[in-house]
């Protein structure tokens, strides 16, 4: 019997920024999609029998998944389905050998968009499987994702993130505010 460990030990983020994007990314989309899975920092064990081939991205969505609590996600569990998109957000810890390493992962396994911010070296770089590979594709002028529907828009060293209404994606704190900014002036009138 194969041990598929959920846990490597390392801390889910390397600083309060990459927190702050996992958790956000995580829960807006988890809002979003509602007929998708998706998590944040799960070991995707993506070979039966193989416990040492895996990753943890920092967020993923699997289309077509059930929703549901999970130690890790075991591809073959799933239907044989990979995570249709990664999100990777880069610390300075991260160096180009782990860049090129996820990217080869996430293009052996399956994974239609990989999608990464480096907010301190300020890169927002995605890739899109074309042609049965990973290859990246222009951002410059914004991207939009065609699995997710979200919109990205690099502004000088800010990262914008827009959902399919348009609206700007936010941290669950500023939705609070703004949610008991409304409960204050209610109370007040």
């Amino acid at each position: 019997l194969v041990d598929y460990p959920d846990s490597d030990g390392e801390p889910m983020a390397e600083n309060t920024e990459q927190f702050d994007w996992i958790v956000m990314l995580k829960e807006n989309l988890d809002l979003l999609l509602t007929l998708s899975f998706v998590a944040g920092d799960l070991f995707w064990y993506p070979v039966e029998g193989d416990n040492r081939t895996r990753l943890a991205p920092d967020v993923m969505v699997a289309h077509g998944r059930p929703k549901g609590r999970r130690s890790s996600y075991m591809q073959w569990l799933e239907g044989g389905h990979p995570p249709d998109v990664v999100f990777e957000i880069w610390t300075p810890k991260n160096n180009f050998r782990h860049q090129t390493e996820k990217l080869s992962f996430y293009n052996r396994y399956g994974v239609k968009e990989f999608i990464t911010w480096d907010h301190d070296r300020f890169a927002f770089v995605v890739f899109v499987r074309e042609d049965g590979e990973l290859r990246p594709v222009n951002v410059d002028d914004g991207w939009t994702s065609p699995s997710l529907g979200l919109h990205f828009i690099q502004k000088g060293e800010e990262l914008e993130v827009y959902g399919p209404d348009g609206k700007r994606l936010q941290k669950m704190i500023d939705i609070g505010r703004e949610r008991n900014s409304a409960i204050a002036e209610r109370d007040e009138a």
